[in-house]
């Protein structure tokens, strides 16, 4: 087992987490009956994408010898409205300098598509992934 959910009410969960105990709760956004005071199930989906990413990254700069430590990802999910499910996931990454070799570069770019999450997306969700690497 991997976590377990109870049903709060009013369109809310709580998840605990089974090996760590860690809770999250979820509440359903202001344009779907929620008060959109926590992560959508959906904001979950599209969040785990980007970490799924960024681990994924993280093990191949270990395993290469460099490190992304401080980068940052800007994630926006896109619903479809009929019928209501994520369209598209955009996340911009935002690696914390410029001094990347070309052979690293391509290292992190294959990392976009060999994260599970993203494999497990049906392809009719637009994963949309951009690098920003800041100027020397």
């Amino acid at each position: 087992m991997t976590t377990t959910t109870i049903y709060k009410g009013n369109l809310r969960t709580e998840i605990t987490h089974v090996m760590s105990g860690v809770k999250l709760i979820t509440d359903a956004p202001v344009d779907n009956q929620g008060e959109g005071k926590s992560f959508s199930p959906s904001d979950l989906l599209a969040t785990s994408l980007s970490s799924c990413m960024f681990t994924i990254m993280g093990i191949a700069a270990r395993t290469h010898g460099f490190s992304i430590d401080g980068a940052t990802a800007k994630t926006t999910k896109i619903m479809n409205t009929s019928p209501r499910r994520v369209a598209e996931i955009v996340i911009e990454i935002t690696f914390p300098h410029n001094d990347y070799s070309e052979k690293e570069r391509k290292i992190l770019n294959a990392c976009v598509r060999e994260c599970p999450v993203s494999q497990s997306l049906h392809p009719d969700v637009k994963q949309t992934v951009s690098f920003v690497f800041p100027e020397k």
